[in-house]
């Protein structure tokens, strides 16, 4: 009787959150005549451009990586950590008149949001890359499995983050101002211009401590034949998703009675 009534109750939240995924679609992507290719134009604008820079500047890419690829692997899963926080931070604020239905509770907002997101950027993945590959008539995708689990940890990075400015900005608008400050230096340290192989020792060891550096290396270690991760630590991103996750729960539970007294 337990487990049924667990299957239905998680059936129930799935059905939640799916219908939320679907408002936020329509009102995210419909509202603009550019649409679903919003999605794609911004990334993309913004990997031609350090594509660009890297030409003029005459940077070297690792052996055996191609420019473009090497980084759009690098955008992409910071752009998917970083959008991830930032949406997930604001969807309690944004839908707040969808608590009012009993069967929406704020961790569904929350979930519906990071699902967008993960499901967004990673179209964004394949289609940049799938259209790089066409382009050139060249593949050489590595490991798929690993291309996702370092996507699926950078989401995972956003989305408990995001839980939890998310929680503590219901008791101060200081918590917004800070999220960008915070998410700057991280755009610097998380391996978009750089692999770890390639620092030296002193600054790999404390650029390491940065988990979403981990999630872009696992990315690019799937994607290029040619590179082999030594240094991605897989347990200590855990780690972090875990600690990021529990923290944001207890939060969301007081913010849970916080909003139910208002």
């Amino acid at each position: 009787m337990r487990d049924l009534k667990l299957v239905r109750g998680l059936t129930q939240q799935a059905e939640v959150v799916f219908a939320v995924v679907m408002r936020e679609t329509r009102t995210r992507f419909g509202a603009s005549q550019l649409g679903y290719l919003w999605a794609l134009i911004e990334p993309t604008l913004v990997i031609f451009t350090f594509y660009l820079v890297f030409k003029v500047a005459h940077r070297a890419v690792p052996p055996g990586m191609d420019l473009f690829s090497f980084i759009a692997t690098g955008v992409v899963p910071y752009t998917l950590f970083a959008s991830s926080v930032t949406r997930v931070a604001a969807a309690i604020d944004s839908n707040k008149a969808l608590l009012y239905y009993p069967q929406v509770q704020p961790l569904d907002l929350v979930l519906a949001r990071a699902v967008l997101e993960a499901a967004t950027f990673v179209a964004v993945f394949i289609f940049l890359l799938g259209g790089h590959a066409l382009f050139t008539q060249r593949l050489e995708l590595e490991s798929p499995l690993t291309v996702v689990m370092g996507l699926a940890m950078a989401s995972m990075l956003g989305t408990t983050l995001g839980l939890i400015l998310c929680c503590l900005g219901e008791y101060s608008t200081a918590v917004e101002r800070a999220r960008g400050p915070m998410l700057r230096p991280l755009f610097w340290i998380s391996g978009i211009f750089f692999t770890a192989e390639a620092l030296p020792e002193g600054a790999r060891a404390a650029l390491l401590w940065n988990p979403l550096l981990h999630a872009t290396e696992l990315v690019r270690s799937g994607w290029f034949r040619s590179y082999d991760q030594h240094h991605v630590d897989v347990a200590y991103v855990a780690a972090w998703i875990g600690g990021l996750a529990l923290t944001g729960l207890m939060l969301e539970r007081t913010v849970r009675s916080r909003i139910e007294m208002s």
